[in-house]
């Protein structure tokens, strides 16, 4: 079971952790499913950072009150293609499946469908929601805003979020997924590189000043402090490697989500005991351009040649958007799902704290002692 500071459960058990939990926390059944499914699928993409590791993190804002059990999403502005969408500082799971609902419904009626979510809070990986769309034979699109975390060119100061987008589009054998945060890398990673207690790569974070470090934790605390500094945009911190074009691939985010919604950017989300993050979605029915499959077949056969162009020396294969989740799933599936065993000790003490029998999911393992609970920052 061992992986070096990683431990591998089934699927199975780890679904059955979080259904078991989620429900503790106060939630449905149904409800308990759909946040299971956005974290489990990120553990069985690899994304690890956005996957049940991120549990602990939910109990806490429940626990503060910045994230609101029982609540329902509100339409507050509706017109045949678009919706504006007031989550009511509810789990971001949750309101992202509504809204993604909404504009596949949408879709299907006009050919397209936006909606834009205020008041919400983090919501998992933005390729959960677009993939939704392509499940339709539609092309997807999800954004989200977040704490700020991203550090403008030139400035010394975060005051964008993580700001992800995803787009989805329906292909054979594997659908074109594409999700990348626009900072060039998550706070989720600098939180699990903190929790192993490894320097960070250069070219990820900024201190205070705006100077360059390799410090995880400083870089969290100043996050949380909103003291200054924070990660670096796609691209770096200066416009020769094209600082410019992540910050701006963040703003484009930052439209869909706060903007159209008239919700908290960035630099107000998670502030004065309010989560705040804003989502955005679309979904456009292939239809509206003609014959879905003929289109689907069109791509397809353009991705497998990507797939079939020279390779760069030394190098076996080359992978198109998606293809390495598909792959990905295929071996957690069949080897289990990686966890570093930090995140296990988190685990253990949450389910003493939730009344849950331990053993119950994870048999004999115990895992490493911690001298308190919640370690890091969140």
């Amino acid at each position: 079971m061992a992986e070096g500071k990683k431990v591998k459960f089934s699927y199975d058990r780890l679904n059955m952790l979080c259904m078991d939990a989620f429900q503790k926390f106060g939630f449905s059944e149904g409800k308990a499913r759909i946040i299971t499914d956005v974290l489990l699928t990120a553990d069985l993409y690899g994304i690890q950072s956005h996957g049940m590791q991120r549990m602990v993190r939910y109990y806490k804002g429940i626990q503060k009150g910045t994230m609101k059990v029982d609540v329902e999403p509100e339409i507050v502005f509706e017109t045949p293609i678009s919706a504006v969408i007031d989550g009511h500082s509810g789990m971001g799971q949750l309101n992202g499946h509504f809204a993604m609902e909404l504009a596949i419904k949408k879709a299907k009626e006009v050919g397209v469908g936006i909606v834009s979510v205020r008041n919400s809070n983090h919501y998992g990986i933005a390729g959960y929601y677009a993939k939704m769309a392509a499940k339709e034979n539609m092309l997807g699109f999800s954004c989200t805003n977040s704490e700020a975390i991203m550090v403008p060119t030139y400035a010394s100061k975060a005051m964008i979020g993580s700001n992800p987008q995803a787009w989805c589009v329906p292909a054979e054998p594997y659908d074109f997924l594409f999700d990348a945060s626009t900072t060039v890398v998550t706070r989720g990673k600098l939180e699990m590189y903190n929790k192993l207690g490894k320097k960070l790569p250069d070219g990820w974070a900024l201190d205070k000043n705006g100077q360059p470090t390799n410090n995880a934790g400083e870089v969290l605390s100043n996050i949380v402090g909103h003291v200054g500094g924070g990660i670096m945009p796609l691209g770096g911190n200066t416009e020769e490697l094209g600082s410019h074009k992540g910050y701006g691939n963040g703003m484009v985010a930052e439209i869909f989500s706060s903007i159209l919604s008239q919700g908290l950017t960035s630099d107000l989300v998670m502030k004065d005991g309010k989560a705040g993050t804003c989502h955005g979605f679309m979904a456009i029915n292939l239809s509206s351009f003609g014959d879905p499959e003929a289109i689907k077949k069109h791509f397809s056969e353009y991705l497998q040649a990507l797939r079939d162009a020279p390779k760069a020396a030394d190098q076996a294969r080359i992978y198109t958007h998606g293809e390495k989740e598909m792959l990905a799933i295929k071996d957690r599936k069949n080897n289990g799902i990686p966890v570093i065993d930090k995140t296990m000790t988190e685990v253990y003490d949450l389910c003493k704290y939730l009344k849950l029998d331990f053993s119950k999911y994870f048999g004999d393992y115990i895992p490493p002692k911690a001298d308190n609970m919640f370690t890091g920052n969140y």
